[in-house]
């Protein structure tokens, strides 16, 4: 390691320790850069490249991860979670949540006890899809190998939800992305729950052409990120919508296909059955 980045790792270690401790407090961007002895502006930028995110999303989420564990207190309120947290008032920690989780910090106590949830299986060319959907869009798009798998990872994120097996055809939208027809596709709307950062990363996903591929590092450089390769790979793994978020079209800088949560094979075959009919189409205009 070179010596000037050792002090800038020490100083990126300091500065987390010193938001960890002081969370309760809100500290302003200007007095945790004082405490690495750092202008407001070298440390947003040096933590931003080391972290692959700001001191302000980084202090949001120690913040929203305290606030959670006092919300899993049977009686606790939320003024009490937003008081524990150093927040002004209930509304800061609804503004919180609501950019941190996706969901209101009423609707995480109650374990998505407010949600009605409509689930069924479908079957797609690369295997069956367990697809979710609240009244705000599909919350959950999975390829699985039983009903009940995806019935667990469902009740994992929502444990309280209402949770009913969908009618016949609810998901018919989703099915003619995989004829491939370019000129015609249906309109779907998606329910994401996701961090700031893992959302941009997912809606530079969507902007892969369908027999496209992008890099890691094309990623991180799309969401103006360059440094967060590697955060950028762990907010695609962690990609709750299959092929309609297209994550599978994203590969190694080497050429290499890289991992895929649903299976690297089933990646190779999705990636080459996109190029195959990208080719057609072309050949066919």
């Amino acid at each position: 390691m070179k010596h000037q980045d050792h002090i800038n790792y020490d100083r990126i270690a300091r500065a987390i320790t010193f938001i960890h401790t002081q969370f309760r407090e809100q500290p302003t961007l200007e007095q945790i850069a004082d405490a690495v002895h750092l202008s407001p502006y070298h440390f947003q930028r040096l933590f931003t490249e080391w972290a692959g995110i700001s001191p302000k999303k980084f202090l949001q989420y120690i913040s929203v991860n305290y606030a959670k564990s006092v919300l899993n207190h049977p009686r606790a309120t939320l003024f009490d979670a937003a008081e524990a947290t150093g927040l002004s008032g209930t509304s800061r920690l609804h503004d919180l949540f609501i950019g941190i989780e996706g969901m209101t910090p009423g609707e995480y106590k109650m374990g998505g006890e407010s949600l009605e949830i409509s689930y069924g299986l479908l079957p797609s060319p690369f295997g069956n899809l367990f697809a979710a959907s609240t009244d705000k869009g599909i919350c959950q798009l999975n390829f699985v190998q039983t009903r009940e798998e995806g019935l667990q990872t469902l009740l994992g994120n929502f444990p309280k939800a209402k949770i009913q097996q969908a009618e016949a055809h609810a998901f018919d939208s989703i099915l003619p992305f995989f004829d491939y027809n370019h000129s015609n596709l249906p309109g779907v709307k998606l329910h994401l729950k996701g961090s700031p950062f893992q959302l941009k990363v997912w809606q530079a996903l969507l902007q892969i052409p369908a027999g496209g591929l992008s890099t890691y590092g094309n990623i991180a450089g799309q969401i103006q990120q360059p440094t967060a390769s590697r955060a950028v790979g762990t907010a695609i793994g962690s990609n709750p919508i299959a092929f309609l978020i297209p994550c599978h079209r994203v590969i190694q800088a080497s050429g290499a296909i890289g991992g895929y949560r649903w299976d690297p094979v089933r990646k190779k075959a999705m990636i080459g059955w996109e190029a195959a009919r990208s080719i057609g189409i072309l050949a066919e205009q």
